[in-house]
């Protein structure tokens, strides 16, 4: 595709994530609804489709979403239960991202059964 829409995509998914860090300092309940909803699938999905134009590739693309999506809450367990084991931010992060290779690889796994 073009450079245009490479840039619209770019400033796409960049107000997204400024949008929603911005008022995570005002409202960190509701930034953190907003980041839950799918908005960056349904933007992904659609510029993958427009750029593709391969329907098959763009619901194995939604397929991949949709399994990803629970195992990504993997990151989020140490923040979870960071009160109750005394972890400080940055090991809840570390321990989150860990965690996240360790889903990549259940992912894939699921994705090749799938397949």
């Amino acid at each position: 595709m073009s450079l245009t829409f490479t840039i619209l995509k770019i400033g796409s998914a960049a107000t997204i994530i400024a949008f929603a860090s911005w008022l995570a300092g005002k409202k960190p309940q509701l930034a953190g609804f907003i980041v839950a909803l799918p908005v960056a699938s349904l933007v992904a999905l659609a510029f993958s489709y427009l750029e593709h134009q391969d329907a098959e590739a763009s619901i194995t693309f939604a397929k991949s979403i949709l399994v990803g999506v629970p195992v990504s809450y993997l990151f989020f367990l140490p923040f979870f239960f960071a009160d109750r084991l005394g972890n400080s931010f940055w090991l809840s992060y570390i321990t989150g991202v860990a965690l996240l290779v360790i889903g990549f690889f259940i992912h894939r796994y699921i994705m090749t059964v799938l397949s």
